[in-house]
C-alpha cells in the first residue's frame, strides 16, 4: 500500500509552486520557525530558491546569505550557511564534474546562475544554426532537459510557467553573470540587449569572421566596457579594419575604465598590414596600461607583425606581464637586436613587468635566439621562457650561454628548450653554465633532443645544485644512460620536486635509477617513467624505494612498461601506496600499455 505523504511534505509542496509563480511575497512565509525555514530551503528548486531571496525581507538578511563567509561565528554562522549550502547541494546536483574546481571561498549562487546561462546560450546557437531559423534570439524556448533542474515537472506542465523563454532567463538571471562564451550566431544586436544587465568580466568569441558579426559585437564591447578585463577570440578571422573596430570598442582615450587585463588571439587569423596598422590597434598596445596579458597563439603572424606588436609594446615601457606568440612563423622578428644594430638601441626601453615568455613553435633558428639573448636585456623581470619546438641548435644554446655568462644574477627560472634540435655537446656546455650560476633555474626541459647517454654526467651535477623540476624525456639516454646516472648520483636533492624520464627505454637500469633517487629526494612529488620497457621486477623494486623513502612522493607513471600480464595480481601490493584515496603508481591494466612506446621516425 502507498504511503500517504506528510502534512508538512504537501506544505513544502504547495509553498515550493507558489515560489516557482515569482509574482508576489507570500505573507507571513518568513514569519515561519528557523527549523521549518531551512527544512522548506532545502527541499526548494534554483528557481523557487530563487524566488524566495529575492522577496526576503531586509531584516531576514541578518540570519541568510548565499555565500562563504569566515568573518561569521557561532549561531549567525549556522544561519549563514544555510542559503549558500542550498545552492552549493543544487551546484553539485546538476554540475557534479565541476565542484572540484571551484576556488573557495565561493558564491554558489553567482556561480549557479552564470553555469545556467551559459547552458542556455550554448542550446540557442544550436538552434540559431539551423538553417530554417529565421525568430528572435530572445524568444527561443529553453529546453526541458535544462527547466527541470530549476523547476519541477508539474510547473512545467503549468499554463503559468514564464520560463520557457530565453528573454526570461536573462531578465531574472543575468546581473549573475561574469563569464561568457558566445559563438559568432549569437554576435548579434539582439545579444547586447539580452546582456544589458549582466556584469561581464570575460568574454571568449568563436568563428567571428565576417563584419555582419563584428558590428554588433563592437556594441557589445562598448556596452560592457566598464567591467570587461578579459577578451578572448578563438577560431577567428580578423581583418585590420576588424582589429581596429574592436580595439576602439575596448579602449577610448581619455575615458577611465576597470581596463583590458587580458586580450587574447587564439588558434585564428590575422591579417594587418604591419606598415599600417590599424591606429586603435597600435593605440590600445601602447595606451591600455591595465593590460597584463597578451596572446597571439597560432594566429597566422609573420616577423612584420611580431616585430611590430613587441616594438610597440617595448617603445611605451609597456606594463606587459605575459606575452604569447607561439605557433607563428616569426623567424627574423627580432632582427633589429642583432649584434650590428643592439648598441644604438636606446638603453632606457624596456618591458619592466614581463615575466612570461612563449615563443614555442615560431620556426626560431640560431640567430634569432642569438638577437633573443641582446634583447633579453630589456626583459630585466623574465622568468619564464619558452623556446620548445624552435631548431635553434647548438649555436643558439651558446647565445644563450653567452647571456648567462653576463647576466648569472638573472630571474630567468622557468626555461623550455625541448625539441630544439640541440646535441649532447651543446647542452653539456649548457649545464654546466647553469651549474654556475647564483640564481640556479628552477624549471628546465631538454626534452625530445637527441642527446644520449653522454650527458649523464653533466646532468647529475645540474641536478644536484638546485633544480625543482627537470623533463629530460625522450633524449635517448637508454640503460648505458641510466647506469651513468646511478653512479654518479650521490648528493642529496633536497629541492628536486618533478622528474620525467619518460621514454628513454631504459630497462631495469631505468628502476635502478629511480630506486636511487627517490631516497635522495625528500620533497619529490611526481615521477614519469613511462615507455621505458621496465620488466615485471621493476615494479616490485620501486616499491621497496618508496615504502623505505617516506618522502612526498604522490605520482609515479609506469603506463607503457611490461609490469601486467593476466597472470600477475599487484592489486594488493599496489593497495599500500595511496595518496589522498588515490594509487601513488600509475599502471593501466589494459593491453594498450604493453604496447612499448615508439619513438622512430
Amino acid at each position: 500500500m502507498k504511503k500517504s505523504p506528510t502534512l508538512a511534505f504537501l506544505c513544502i509542496k504547495s509553498i515550493k509552486f507558489q515560489l516557482l509563480q515569482g509574482d508576489n511575497p507570500i505573507p507571513d512565509l518568513y514569519e515561519l520557525p528557523s527549523e521549518l525555514l531551512d527544512a522548506l530551503i532545502a527541499h526548494l528548486p534554483a528557481l523557487a530558491l530563487q524566488n524566495f531571496q529575492t522577496h526576503m525581507p531586509f531584516k531576514c538578511w541578518d540570519d541568510y546569505e548565499s555565500g562563504d563567509d569566515c568573518l561569521i561565528s557561532g549561531r549567525k554562522r549556522a544561519r549563514y550557511d544555510v542559503l549558500g549550502n542550498s545552492w552549493k547541494v543544487l551546484f553539485k546536483l546538476r554540475w557534479p564534474e565541476l565542484i572540484d574546481r571551484v576556488k573557495l571561498p565561493a558564491d554558489w549562487q553567482q556561480l549557479y546562475w552564470e553555469k545556467h546561462l551559459q547552458n542556455c546560450v550554448d542550446e540557442a546557437a544550436e538552434v540559431a544554426m539551423r538553417p530554417t531559423f529565421s525568430g528572435r534570439i530572445s524568444s527561443i524556448n529553453v529546453s526541458d532537459k535544462i527547466l527541470r533542474y530549476i523547476c519541477h515537472e508539474e510547473h512545467l506542465n503549468c499554463q503559468k510557467c514564464v520560463c520557457t523563454e530565453l528573454s526570461f532567463h536573462f531578465q531574472t538571471f543575468g546581473p549573475y553573470l561574469r563569464c561568457l562564451r558566445l559563438l559568432n550566431v549569437l554576435c548579434v544586436t539582439e545579444t547586447s540587449e539580452l546582456l544589458r544587465t549582466s556584469n561581464l568580466q570575460t568574454l571568449v568569441l568563436r568563428w567571428i569572421r565576417s563584419e555582419k558579426h563584428v558590428e554588433p559585437l563592437c556594441k557589445l564591447l562598448i556596452q560592457s566596457r566598464e567591467t570587461l578585463t578579459s577578451v578572448e577570440f578563438i577560431h577567428c578571422k580578423l581583418s585590420s579594419s576588424f582589429l581596429g573596430a574592436i580595439c576602439a570598442s575596448l579602449h577610448e582615450k581619455d575615458i577611465h575604465t576597470n581596463g583590458i587585463q587580458r586580450f587574447c588571439i587564439k588558434t585564428s587569423s590575422i591579417d594587418i598590414d604591419p606598415l599600417a596598422a590599424p591606429s586603435a590597434f597600435i593605440s590600445f598596445l601602447k595606451s591600455v596600461r591595465s593590460l597584463h596579458t597578451l596572446h597571439f597563439c597560432d594566429s597566422h603572424l609573420d616577423r612584420h607583425i611580431g616585430r611590430m606588436v613587441f616594438s610597440t609594446l617595448l617603445d611605451f615601457s609597456s606594463d606587459i606581464s605575459s606575452l604569447d606568440l607561439s605557433e607563428n612563423n616569426i623567424s627574423g622578428w627580432l632582427s633589429t637586436f642583432s649584434r650590428r644594430v643592439v648598441g644604438s638601441l636606446s638603453s632606457g626601453k624596456s618591458l619592466q613587468s614581463l615575466c612570461k615568455l612563449n615563443l614555442r613553435g615560431n620556426e626560431l633558428n640560431r640567430y634569432d635566439a642569438e638577437n633573443l639573448a641582446n634583447a633579453l636585456l630589456h626583459m630585466p623581470g623574465l622568468k619564464s621562457l619558452d623556446l620548445s619546438g624552435n631548431p635553434i641548435e647548438d649555436g643558439g644554446i651558446r647565445s644563450l650561454i653567452s647571456y648567462f655568462t653576463k647576466n648569472p644574477d638573472s630571474p630567468l627560472t622557468d626555461l623550455n628548450l625541448e625539441n630544439c634540435e640541440l646535441s649532447c655537446c651543446g647542452v653539456i656546455e649548457f649545464l654546466d653554465t647553469l651549474s654556475t650560476l647564483e640564481k640556479p633555474l628552477k624549471f628546465l626541459s631538454v626534452a625530445d633532443n637527441a642527446l644520449g647517454s653522454e650527458v649523464s654526467e653533466a646532468m647529475v651535477n645540474f641536478l644536484t645544485v638546485s633544480i625543482e623540476s627537470l623533463n629530460i624525456s625522450g633524449i635517448g639516454l637508454g640503460p648505458g644512460g641510466f647506469l651513468e646516472l646511478s653512479r654518479k648520483l650521490g648528493k642529496g636533492l633536497k629541492k628536486l620536486l618533478s622528474i620525467n624520464i619518460s621514454k628513454n627505454r631504459g630497462g631495469l637500469e631505468t628502476a635502478r635509477f629511480l630506486s636511487k633517487l627517490i631516497p635522495l629526494a625528500p620533497k619529490l612529488v611526481s615521477v614519469d617513467a613511462s615507455y621505458n620497457l621496465m620488466p615485471p621486477e621493476s615494479l616490485l623494486m620501486l616499491c621497496d624505494s618508496v615504502r623505505s623513502a617516506k618522502g612526498a612522493l604522490n605520482r609515479i607513471d609506469m603506463t607503457g612498461n611490461s609490469f601486467i600480464s593476466h597472470e600477475t595480481d599487484h592489486t594488493s601490493l599496489l593497495g599500500e601506496f595511496q595518496h589522498n584515496g588515490e594509487p601513488i603508481f600509475v599502471i593501466p591494466f589494459s593491453s594498450a600499455s604493453h604496447v612499448p612506446y615508439d619513438d622512430e621516425p
